[in-house]
């Protein structure tokens, strides 16, 4: 799950009634995935975050490859709400992976959630990943994912680590078909994920696998992830 967009909502939308889940079970997927996207040195995803169509914040991955083939994914996100010049909330998340050989060999995260803080740090120990977090700390197996969205082998798992505090997060996901998402006013032909946890949330990848979109709906407020350029 985008950990810290929920944790932002639990603020946010504190005077707005609660919307009743009428959403039926997932069921898993079962269309073909889009294939494993393979980020290059210096791509970055970058995505405008709006809350009922109206700037929210930024939510950022930027990748760095060594010589030796490790890959670094640095995520950096900033939300902030208020009203008029006084702002209500702040939600600040940072975040870096190490992969090796297509495997999550290491993790450190914090998240300053308005003055609630959290961390991770994880490390490859042997067959096993070993965590500590503000909410987990053990061993995970090799091969758990972290909750950062930008590898669509998402779409195929059942558990995702927090980048935010080591949370072991269960998930369902549903495959809802083709669809189109609108990046810098070009249509991108695309897949629709639905990914049950906490809350609702659809993800879209397009055909060679990468990242393009992501919406959701807390407490009757709609909040939507808008890809400022491809990559």
């Amino acid at each position: 799950m985008i950990r810290h967009a929920l944790a932002a909502l639990s603020l946010v939308f504190l005077a707005t009634p609660a919307m009743a889940d009428n959403t039926p079970s997932p069921t898993p997927a079962t269309l073909t995935p889009p294939p494993a996207w393979t980020p290059k040195d210096g791509d970055e995803i970058s995505f405008q975050v709006l809350r009922e169509g109206k700037p929210f914040g930024t939510h950022t991955v930027s990748f760095d490859i060594a010589p030796d083939g490790t890959l670094m994914a640095t995520t950096g996100v900033r939300l902030k709400a208020g009203l008029g010049p006084m702002t209500l909330f702040r939600y600040a998340l940072d975040a870096t992976e190490t992969w090796k050989d297509g495997q999550l060999v290491a993790l450190k995260g914090a998240v300053d959630d308005n003055g609630d803080d959290g961390s991770v740090s994880a490390a490859r120990a042997g067959d096993s990943l070993a965590v500590t977090g503000t909410e987990f700390k053990g061993e995970l197996p090799l091969g758990i994912l972290p909750s950062s969205h930008w590898n669509v082998a998402q779409t195929r798992a059942r558990e995702l680590l927090s980048t935010e505090d080591g949370e072991r997060i269960k998930v369902d996901v549903v495959d809802r078909g083709p669809d189109a998402v609108m990046v810098a006013g070009v249509p991108v032909a695309s897949n629709r994920y639905l990914m049950d946890s906490d809350i609702d949330v659809d993800l879209w990848y397009d055909a060679q696998g990468r990242w393009v979109k992501l919406a959701f709906e807390a407490r009757g407020q709609s909040i939507e992830y808008i890809l400022t350029e491809t990559y």
